[in-house]
């Protein structure tokens, strides 16, 4: 990591505002590697170099990580799992930092995973009330009529895991491949447990394949069991749409 000034530095690890960590270096209250310091232009590495004010060494700030994985079937989005099922986790264990998974994708569904250390971004794009599109490629065992995935564009009522009724959001839904078990893509503005599996069984039929394709700006493009970090602009995207859907 290059050096930077140690306002910078102290503000980064949220010690202090840039100006207030100043007044701390300018009273002598800062130390680099054991030497009071009191030249506010100093350059320190935080990764290297030992900071500490009033004597209380700096925690460092921790470096915010973004990535998309390609979930494979047969593993669960959880970070651990009581009946011992391998988890997601698997993908991201050569990481020091601790990474979770971002909403859930069901044991039997693969596709885009989003993992992060960002708890602040995580807890936006989780909380009920925020919708972000969801795009899917579901392969039906046999073909529904064209009234049947109507009623599904409409939204219906589906039972949950515990027992409730609800009524799923309206739905985007259009053929892929007309075959005698076709794919759908399915769009979704929800993400209840099992929620595509219960609404094609709803009108009679099984679902036999479900893989996530695209969640918000973000668009798969890595093979089953990979992980790439997301790029600048991704992040920034994500941000700024769970910025407009505040309130």
């Amino acid at each position: 990591m290059a050096a930077e000034r140690l306002q910078k530095i102290m503000a980064a690890a949220g010690v202090a505002s840039r100006r207030k960590a100043e007044e701390f270096i300018a009273a002598g209250r800062v130390t680099l590697n054991g030497k009071v310091v009191m030249e506010q232009g100093t350059k320190a590495d935080p990764e290297v170099d030992e900071i500490a004010v009033d004597g209380k060494p700096l925690k460092a700030a921790e470096q915010l990580l973004y990535f998309m994985l390609n979930k494979p079937k047969g593993y669960v989005t959880t970070v651990s799992d009581p009946e011992g099922r391998p988890t997601v986790m698997e993908f991201v264990s050569y990481r020091k930092e601790r990474l979770y998974p971002v909403g859930r994708l069901d044991y039997g569904s693969e596709g885009l995973l989003l993992m992060t250390n960002d708890g602040d971004l995580a807890q936006k794009l989780t909380k009920a009330g925020w919708h972000m599109p969801k795009t899917y490629h579901v392969k039906v065992s046999g073909r529904p009529d064209e009234k049947a995935i109507e009623r599904l564009r409409r939204g219906i009522m589906i039972t949950l895991e515990d027992g409730e009724r609800v009524k799923t959001s309206p739905a985007k839904i259009r053929l892929l491949e007309d075959a005698p078990n076709p794919w759908y893509e399915v769009i979704l503005i929800e993400g209840r447990n099992r929620q595509i599996r219960r609404m094609f069984q709803h009108t009679g039929f099984l679902v036999e394949k479900i893989k996530r394709v695209q969640l918000g700006p973000l668009k798969l493009d890595i093979p089953p069991g990979k992980v790439r970090p997301l790029t600048v602009r991704e992040v920034a995207q994500l941000k700024n749409l769970t910025a407009s859907q505040k309130g």
